[in-house]
């Protein structure tokens, strides 16, 4: 007996893109997989085009400026003000320990004419355009894959300097490389200023280097660790402290161009000799002779071929889309794809909706918040103008954008995300009330849910006292939040 296909258009939806939309079962009822493949062979799948928004290195340059401007306008402020007043304002008004002067920067006349663009200001426009391709896309498996990358290679806003540049790391270092190979992509994070910045690699002297002998030891392991142990290889495999060690000093010289130091590139990547470790060095058994900069990158080209990588990458890809558990031989599918393709990512995601396991497994695995946000709003038909309230609901539900607790990134397994549950609750009823007051809960159901709803989770639905109450249960039913 064949199996009825709305339940597997429905399934691909919600399993492998972010949620359907008003008519979207129906449009790839008759092929799922098919219709999936077919978003990831579409030109620009997973990339954010977007003239208005700014390179990292620009997004550096203003927030920079933005910050000096208003360091001048205290400093006027300060200047002008009645000394009684300055004396009892005291460090208040002064521009803080270490902060850079520039006598060229007149004090900015009024606060509306300040020079730059606010960090925060820069962040919320790259949430508003990632958003809006969340919303824009018709099944959404590119840019889920864009998100899952994102994650695995993570930064946080958190850190200083980072935020102006986190939204423009996604875009720069994760997207264009999410259908193509996997050294590719490595090459253009690990050399992302925003990677270099938060894992401290800028800072990073060679201690036997020009830079090194002249200021003592100033070697930081953070990214050549996380690189081997969240990046690559994953934790406990191949590596030694001694290869970590080894391979900290191959990539000294891998900085930052301060921003207060040139207005034209300040803020982008280079490389500084001066900083830069000399000689031979062995990172995982080979030899690696001094080259400059090229010499990390050989040692990134052989961590990114590397059989304990191609293990990593394909666990983690299964248990991102398919269950905490993934099916060994699920997983060993995906190593063989990424091996026998030498990395191309796109054979690894056609080779995981070809994979019977990833259709198979009962949907268990709890959508992230944001997926879950984003479904409702897909389901809903509903794109706010205003992205602050939607980061509010990721703030509330633990999972702000992109500010991962850690380097590695946020968890991705039910355990962590369960107790958030009655938050959001108290989100879905929210939304229901504001943002999707008119929506029509009986539509929404059909459109996005019925195919795969229990009996009880319609009844439950039907029975609801109001159109509020009845959208608030459907976005909480089982077969919404999980996939």
């Amino acid at each position: 007996m064949a199996l009825d296909p709305k339940p597997q258009a429905a399934l691909a939806l919600h399993r492998f893109g972010l949620g359907p939309r008003t008519g979207s079962v129906g449009a790839i009822v008759s092929d799922p997989r098919g219709a999936l493949i077919a978003e990831l062979d579409r030109p620009d799948a997973g990339r954010i085009a977007n003239g208005e928004l700014m390179s990292s290195g620009a997004a550096a340059r203003a927030a920079f400026a933005f910050q000096e401007a208003r360091r001048n306008e205290r400093r006027a402020a300060a200047a002008t003000a009645p000394k009684g007043a300055q004396s009892k304002a005291g460090n208040a008004l002064a521009p803080p320990e270490g902060a850079a002067r520039n006598p060229a920067s007149p004090p900015a006349a009024n606060t509306t004419a300040r020079a730059g663009v606010a960090p925060q200001q820069i962040y919320l426009d790259e949430a508003k355009a990632r958003f809006a391709a969340a919303l824009a896309v018709e099944i959404g498996f590119a840019e889920r894959l864009a998100w899952f990358w994102s994650n695995h290679f993570c930064v946080s806003a958190d850190k200083a300097g980072v935020r102006p540049m986190a939204g423009a790391f996604e875009r720069e270092a994760i997207r264009p490389h999410v259908l193509g190979r996997f050294a590719d992509m490595v090459q253009a994070v690990e050399t992302h200023p925003a990677m270099l910045i938060y894992l401290d690699n800028a800072r990073s002297i060679g201690p036997n280097s020009q830079a090194g002998r002249n200021r003592g030891r100033g070697l930081n392991e953070n990214l050549a660790r996380e690189i081997l142990e969240l990046h690559t290889l994953g934790v406990r495999t191949v590596y030694t402290q001694d290869d970590v060690t080894s391979f900290a000093k191959i990539i000294t010289g891998w900085t930052v161009i301060p921003v207060r130091q040139d207005p034209v590139r300040g803020g982008e990547f280079m490389f500084n000799p001066r900083m830069h470790e000399p000689g031979t060095q062995t990172v995982i058994g080979e030899s690696y002779a001094d080259a400059g900069f090229d010499q990390g990158r050989r040692v990134l080209a052989k961590l990114a071929g590397h059989e304990a990588t191609a293990k990593h990458v394909a666990y983690k890809l299964a248990r991102h889309f398919v269950a905490d558990d993934p099916a060994l031989t699920l997983v060993e599918r995906l190593t063989q794809r990424f091996l026998d393709s030498e990395g191309d990512l796109k054979e690894m995601a056609k080779a995981l909706i070809a994979a019977p396991e990833a259709w198979a497994e009962p949907p268990g695995k709890l959508k992230r918040p944001t997926e879950w946000i984003v479904g409702a709003l897909r389901a809903t038909g509903v794109s706010p103008a205003d992205v602050r309230p939607l980061m509010q609901a990721q703030n509330l539900l633990g999972e702000p954008l992109w500010r991962p607790p850690a380097p590695n990134g946020f968890a991705d397994d039910n355990a962590t995300w369960l107790d958030g549950l009655s938050q959001r609750l108290d989100v879905a009823n929210q939304f229901a009330l504001r943002l999707a007051a008119g929506a029509d809960p009986t539509t929404v159901f059909e459109e996005t849910l019925a195919p795969i709803a229990s009996a009880e989770t319609k009844r439950t639905i039907a029975r609801a006292e109001s159109r509020p109450q009845a959208l608030t249960l459907l976005l909480m039913a089982p077969e919404f939040q999980r996939r």
